[in-house]
């Protein structure tokens, strides 16, 4: 990471002398602590997935009426209102479509769609930590392609197993 000086660009004088880098890092340091507790505040964006697959039915489209709430490649599980959990620590965001996308640090390469979800809990969440509940969780793995596209793939039992309970 570069030093303050080369941030701000050679000819920024309060910086060379000791005392003067002293305030510019502590004003810097500032700054950083009130941006880190705005963003913690704020509700995260919602999320635009380029899902690689292009089939016409779509968790949120409407036939007659009637929302659609799960597609091809979607797991359904009764949950009868039970919750579910985030399984590693990361982030839950809302697709365009109102399904609830986890994403996690953990697994970088994979996004979990939760859809039917009730009441979700968005933002950062610790293992754990509930997501919301449902009557139906209409559940889709999706892998990162190569071409930054998100493909649905099928989902293991043990990672709907740590959705489904808190571990």
């Amino acid at each position: 990471m570069p030093d303050i000086p080369s941030v701000f660009g050679a000819n920024f004088g309060i910086a060379r002398s000791p005392i003067g880098f002293a305030k510019v890092a502590g004003l810097a340091l500032a700054l950083l602590m009130l941006s880190a507790c705005d963003r913690a505040s704020q509700t995260p964006e919602t999320i635009n997935l380029n899902i690689y697959q292009k089939w016409q039915l779509q968790p949120g489209d409407k036939i007659a009426g009637f929302p659609v709430v799960s597609g091809l490649g979607d797991v359904s599980i009764e949950l009868n209102g039970k919750s579910v959990y985030a399984p590693f620590e990361g982030q839950a965001q809302k697709d365009q479509r109102n399904c609830l996308i986890f994403s996690s640090a953990d697994v970088p390469a994979y996004l979990f769609r939760l859809c039917g979800i009730s009441n979700p809990r968005l933002g950062d969440s610790n293992q754990g930590d509930s997501l919301g509940s449902g009557a139906v969780l209409h559940f889709a793995t999706l892998r990162k392609q190569p071409d930054g596209t998100w493909a649905i793939v099928e989902p293991s039992k043990p990672m709907i197993e740590r959705i489904l309970t808190k571990s």
